[in-house]
């Protein structure tokens, strides 16, 4: 995801990664950025610190506030050493100053990638007729492979995490979607329910998700 006003920049970023394969999306201003992020799930940001109305620095304090690990490189005119420490301080995970090299800058986000990669785990978690796989992550429902989408599988990966244990909506919508969406508690209903299709005998009977009305979701342990 590239964020910057310029549209002239974006014009430039937009033909130098789609050239080498990368899907871009694009921002103009920290609201646009924060309306988006959270849906878009990009693998990595271009922050440019000079925005309409709230520069960078809100966008990537919000971010971070809300735990996102979404590595960010920020691309900026400011030079100083003050203003670079500043900003790594803060969370962004490199800094470029413009002018700059596209092929530097190409160089640097394949680095960030590679660092933000998840690396294999073996961990495996059993709960009722299911298995959840972490590190090829999949979903086994009596051995049988659940299709998931990546929206639906973080949510159970997160409630996984806490077998037995009520996960609050305002949790869940945090961690799935950001603080820009914790109003949005029919979101939950939905996934709640394409998911219970998916692995529940009886969906309407739920035996492994199950609500906590007005809490939250938890999965039953054995």
């Amino acid at each position: 995801m590239i964020i910057d006003d310029e549209i002239q920049i974006r014009r430039l970023l937009r033909v130098a990664f789609e050239k080498e394969g990368y899907k871009v999306e694009e921002a103009i201003s920290v609201d646009d950025a924060l309306s988006k992020v959270y849906m878009v799930r990009p693998d990595s940001i271009i922050l440019d610190l000079g925005l309409p109305e709230k520069g960078g620095e809100e966008f990537l304090k919000k971010i971070r506030e809300s735990g996102s690990k979404i590595p960010v490189l920020v691309l900026s005119v400011r030079d100083s050493e003050k203003d670079k420490i500043f900003l790594l301080d803060s969370g962004a995970d490199d800094y470029l100053t413009k002018p700059f090299g596209i092929g530097e800058l190409l160089a640097r986000i394949r680095v960030l990638l590679r660092h933000s990669s998840p690396e294999k785990t073996d961990v495996k978690v059993r709960i009722g007729l299911l298995e959840l796989d972490f590190g090829a992550r999949k979903v086994l429902k009596e051995g049988k492979e659940v299709r998931l989408t990546p929206t639906e599988y973080s949510f159970l990966k997160l409630l996984a995490t806490y077998p037995g244990k009520i996960v609050t909506q305002t949790q869940i919508l945090k961690e799935l979607w950001g603080p820009n969406q914790m109003a949005e508690s029919g979101y939950l209903r939905v996934y709640v329910n394409q998911i219970r299709k998916k692995i529940e005998r009886d969906p309407g009977n739920p035996e492994i998700l199950i609500t906590e009305p007005g809490v939250g979701y938890f999965l039953k342990s054995d």
